[in-house]
């Protein structure tokens, strides 16, 4: 080739660059955007929590959690027995939901076969029901929990209908991680001798951990926030007894904010607020357990 061509080869035009900068203008601009963004959320998130503190900072003592809810005298009311009840309905909701949704990623992921029909259709349907919204679930578990099977508006219901809402999300973060482990773990493992469920138990399952932990805590602590499909379910706002088994009536911290908040008087304001606190208190401790989890047994390959 000779050099005329190559002198009149077209040459690309420079992107303008910031001075100082080793980034051209565009992408620059992108991650201020990207800054500013988060700034705002930050902005927000923290002003909502100042204002819930502070409103709630008179009545963050012990009666809160040890005095049960009184309409006539809210001085002296308390949450006994909507914590206590948070408790009951998410330990059962996660017995029901977890060994299901994870029992259920690992037939997606190790068994079955993705060309058959009916594994598709589960795969679409799971999909497909982690976008339906809570109060569908509640219209669920009112038609056929609690009137077709006849559980009332009891713990068993509000958990089992918990558990058809995050289960979608539970079977998605164990497949994602049942997914990350490597395929040579699984080819070294049964090249051994190793049968395929020995595999699964002994090699899949324990590198899978940190993920399936993450997205189960996950999915509870979206299930110990939702109050619209309880209150569907008719959870009493007004109790003062603690749940004493499945088949006892309950009342949960989002239904009893809720309640507090529709009074007039001024002391429920600070109630609200208080529980507020509590259930972040809960929420934070359970994605506090989620990140060590992960951070602990996590694994890179």
């Amino acid at each position: 080739m000779s050099t005329d061509v190559i002198d009149k080869a077209p040459v690309a035009p420079e992107v303008p660059r910031l001075k100082g900068r080793g980034k051209p203008w565009r992408e620059r601009f992108f991650e201020l955007s990207l800054w500013a963004s988060l700034a705002v959320g930050v902005i927000f998130l923290v002003s909502l929590l100042a204002y819930v503190v502070t409103e709630g900072w008179p009545r963050l003592d012990s009666r809160i959690w040890t005095n049960f809810p009184d309409i006539i005298d809210p001085t002296n009311a308390g949450a006994q027995s909507a914590i206590m009840g948070t408790v009951w309905v998410i330990a059962f909701t996660a017995v029901y939901c977890l060994p299901t949704g994870i029992l259920t990623a690992i037939y997606l992921e190790e068994y079955a076969d993705p060309t058959r029909w009916w594994n598709r259709l589960i795969e679409i349907n799971i999909q497909n029901l982690a976008a339906v919204p809570s109060i569908v679930y509640g219209i669920l578990g009112l038609g056929v929990i609690s009137r077709g099977l006849g559980f009332g508006q009891t713990v068993m219901t509000a958990s089992l209908t918990l558990s058809l809402l995050v289960l979608p999300t539970v079977i998605i973060a164990s497949r994602e991680a049942v997914r990350a482990v490597p395929q040579s773990i699984r080819q070294a493992s049964l090249a051994l001798g190793a049968t395929q469920w020995q595999t699964i138990w002994r090699q899949v399952l324990p590198a899978a951990v940190p993920g399936m932990a993450t997205g189960s805590i996950l999915a509870l602590s979206r299930a110990i926030g939702e109050a619209a499909p309880l209150l569907l379910l008719g959870g009493l706002t007004f109790i003062t007894f603690n749940p004493t088994g499945v088949q006892s009536q309950f009342t949960v911290l989002p239904i009893q904010i809720f309640n507090w908040i529709s009074q007039s008087r001024a002391e429920f304001t600070a109630l609200a607020a208080s529980a507020i606190v509590i259930l972040l208190v809960i929420l934070l401790a359970m994605n506090s357990v989620a990140i060590w989890l992960r951070n602990r047994y996590s694994r890179r390959w």
